[in-house]
């Protein structure tokens, strides 16, 4: 077990057995943050003898938990204590297993559903309708983001929301949160809203909590919410025994709320907090690390820390331009290509959705296999959501937005029996047997052959579902881990085993974080796309765009790549000269010439 710490470098030794009290570990790029976190929860089992129960570990997705479940079990292990498990968990799958135990103080049963985005928009829409109130005018889209906003800033009721009519937005939320109560529902944010008013409400509820956890671990801290960081207070109140880990500079998600500034004022919550800088990077090359903190050093509103590598310098990085998108679709495919034959691990990343069309055009022209993260998730496909909405419906006989989607799949004479069969079911029928109840009742397998031509795909997804399926007992818990289920998780077999196949990967820096790739290809650092035009009007929002830059750039281990048609993004111009090479369109046209970034033709348009 002394090998085990023996492996972390001084700083990370430091912040894994440091003493109790609040602990906060500022972990640049690439320098071993859930290395060093699952050392600190070893070291509190093996070293301080904390009883395994006792240690709450919180992360933000499923692949993350998982990971840390298995390094602290192989550590164990090791050290002769296999089954001594911590609760490592992720925030929601936490708020879940709290909800089923204090469901009564709000009015639902430990059996709830817990609606997705689809449910959730369908249920405001209902609203909506019943209220007469024309969607042109206030849309269920819009409506979804208020009551988002509600519950992950934790607003008290009737509190501001900038809209031209705030009572009326208070008056949906109401009619919103009812029909939840009626159904016997929460939705994803509930999971988190609602343990906290539950603890706000009943100091004796919270304290139940607060006893049996005396450490908590948080990964990824810079990404909670207001609701999620009086969830960290209130369960760590008593004792202090917190550690926090993550990174300011990839704080890139206050499109959902979350709030960095939990993470740069956290001194200010918990006084006396010991912070342990994390510097020194094992991922990338000298040249990528410099070039990335050339362009984070630009933001005001950070914790300041030197990351630096013993790699080796690198290529230096390559700044592409290009005539239009196209064009520069082709080049990066074709670099691509290059690359993945060497047997290099791509990742193409973009700002946005919309810019991997152009990518995956041109891939399907050359035929060369991808795996394209941040489309459908396999559990938002049609065949997959309507057997879910027969389990859901066995689960909850309340649940009304379920039993719609199955009446509007298929005919009364159809719904009616399934109903009853459904009904019949036992709360320890396996989730595999309903399925097959399901099939079977609805002849499911003979629709979809008349209905799609690809019903030999949907017929493989179904088979996956069955597959996983088979590995719960409990339908209440195989439930909850597909609606908790992160588009980074994939389907339960397949899917991920195609995906880790593959050599070239395209998705958003967004889902990008937290992976890495021998070579990146950064597509569209244009301005207007990153930064985003939308952010051009609030330093704030700049300056987490500037934070997505930096992400995108320090995924490489290798070789970095940014890309650029038309105006250039202002971040190149941040990134330093001495770590950069510059491969001007005009460069590949005119033998010997390059245009640099000031090039007063590149803002001249021709006729």
């Amino acid at each position: 077990m002394d090998d085990f710490f023996a492996d972390l470098n001084e700083k990370q030794r430091e912040a894994a057995m440091a003493p109790d009290g609040p602990l906060l570990i500022v972990a640049g790029a690439g320098s071993g943050k859930t290395k060093t976190l699952t050392a600190r929860l070893i070291f509190l089992i093996t070293k301080r003898r904390v009883p395994p129960e006792r240690i709450l570990a919180i992360t933000f997705t499923n692949k993350a938990a998982d990971e840390m479940k298995r390094r602290v079990a192989d550590a164990l292990a090791r050290a002769g204590m296999a089954g001594a498990d911590p609760f490592v968990s992720t925030f929601h799958a936490f708020g879940a297993w709290v909800l089923r135990r204090e469901a009564g103080m709000f009015g639902r049963t430990n059996g709830f559903t817990i609606f997705d985005a689809d449910d959730v928009a369908r249920v405001i829409k209902h609203i909506l309708k019943n209220r007469g109130i024309d969607p042109k005018k206030m849309s269920s889209a819009q409506t979804g983001r208020l009551f988002g906003k509600i519950k992950n800033e934790f607003l008290s009721f009737g509190a501001p929301l900038g809209t031209s009519d705030d009572a009326l937005t208070w008056e949906l939320f109401s009619d919103y949160e009812r029909y939840l109560e009626i159904n016997n529902g929460f939705d994803f944010d509930d999971l988190i809203y609602k343990v906290v008013l539950a603890w706000h409400q009943d100091p004796a509820v919270a304290a139940r909590y607060q006893s049996r956890f005396s450490h908590v671990l948080i990964d990824e801290y810079q990404d909670t919410n207001p609701a999620q960081h009086a969830l960290c207070a209130l369960v760590a109140r008593t004792h202090g025994n917190i550690t926090a880990v993550g990174d300011d500079a990839q704080a890139i998600y206050g499109f959902r709320f979350s709030d960095f500034r939990n993470f740069l004022n956290f001194e200010k919550t918990w006084s006396g907090a010991r912070i342990i800088l994390l510097e020194q990077n094992y991922r990338s090359t000298q040249n990528i690390v410099a070039a990335a903190s050339g362009v984070i050093a630009r933001n005001q509103f950070q914790k300041k820390k030197t990351l630096w590598t013993g790699n080796n310098e690198g290529a230096p990085v390559r700044v592409v331009e290009h005539a239009d998108e196209f064009d520069q679709a082709e080049y990066i495919v074709e670099t691509a290509l290059l690359r993945a034959r060497a047997g290099a691990r791509v990742g193409i990343l973009y700002r946005t959705n919309a810019q991997s069309r152009a990518l995956e055009q041109m891939l399907l022209e050359k035929n060369i296999p991808y795996a394209l993260f941040g489309a459908l998730t396999f559990y938002e496909r049609k065949e997959v959501k309507d057997i879910l909405a027969a389990l859901r419906v066995a689960a909850n006989p309340n649940d009304q937005i379920s039993g719609e989607r199955l009446d509007k799949t298929f005919p009364k004479k159809i719904t009616r029996p399934l109903r009853e069969a459904l009904a019949a079911c036992t709360p320890d029928t396996a989730p595999a047997d309903l399925i097959k109840l399901f099939l079977k009742s609805t002849q499911y397998m003979d629709v979809l052959k008349k209905e799609f031509p690809n019903y030999a795909d949907r017929y493989e997804n179904i088979t996956e579902l069955i597959y996983f399926a088979e590995q719960f007992s409990s339908l209440s818990e195989f439930l909850e881990k597909v609606t908790l289920a992160s588009p980074l998780d994939g389907a339960p077999r397949k899917t991920q085993e195609e995906k880790s196949a593959a050599h070239i990967h395209l998705m958003t820096i967004h889902l990008a974080k937290g992976l890495e790739f021998d070579d990146v290809q950064v597509a569209g650092v244009s301005e207007g796309l990153m930064p985003h035009q939308r952010s051009l009007l609030r330093a704030d929002d700049l300056e987490e765009e500037r934070r997505l830059m930096y992400v995108a750039m320090t995924r490489a281990r290798q070789t970095l790549s940014l890309h650029f048609y038309q105006i250039p993004s202002r971040f190149l111009y941040e990134l330093p000269p001495e770590r950069v090479v510059f491969e001007g369109d005009a460069a590949r046209t005119v033998p010997g010439r390059t245009r640099d970034l000031d090039d007063e033709e590149r803002y001249i348009e021709y006729d």
